[in-house]
């Protein structure tokens, strides 16, 4: 017997086994696939422009803005004219940029989804009870002395309680 490992045929390559090598960065793998032939992978999206990507948000910041411009406008005038007749039409005038607001966030939820279109109902569920609550024990305590809220306050309430609201709501339907 001879110590001498036996020499394989020279037309065949030594086959190694898979996975014998352990998973490296440094090692290239090979897919399996041809190269001629490219891997099934997801369906690949068209591009799409940053207007159509973004539209809600930059529909909603622009509507903003007019409202804040109005509403700086308006307290200015309003300042410099404390008399005027005209003094109630222009201290209206933020609303209109405000109601392009809530119609630009009504068209927003109406393209959401089943689940998502119910976590924001029971989120504006919760923030309207809650609020109301609020509100209600709030009326109770200012006849005992606390002192008078002004009513801008009850929107952004409305406002900090739906977020709350939509974050329970959205936890718990994971």
């Amino acid at each position: 017997m001879s110590d001498t490992p036996p020499t394989p045929e020279p037309t065949q390559s030594p086959v190694e086994p898979l996975y014998t090598h352990p998973a490296s960065p440094f090692l290239r793998t090979e897919s399996g696939f041809p190269s001629s032939v490219a891997p099934p992978g997801p369906p690949s999206r068209p591009l799409q422009s940053t207007w159509i990507t973004y539209r809600n948000q930059i529909e909603m910041a622009l509507a903003m803005l007019a409202y804040l411009i109005f509403l700086v406008g308006s307290v200015t005038v309003l300042q410099a004219n404390p008399d005027a007749p005209w003094r109630y039409a222009v201290a209206v005038l933020p609303v209109a940029p405000a109601a392009i607001v809530v119609l630009l966030f009504v068209r927003r939820l109406a393209r959401l989804d089943e689940l998502q279109r119910r976590i924001q109902t029971q989120a504006f569920g919760f923030s309207l009870g809650t609020t109301a609550l609020l509100t209600f024990a709030y009326g109770f305590l200012e006849g005992v002395g606390l002192p008078h809220l002004n009513w801008t306050f009850v929107l952004p309430l409305m406002a900090i309680l739906w977020a709350v609201g939509a974050a329970i709501f959205t936890i718990r339907y994971r």
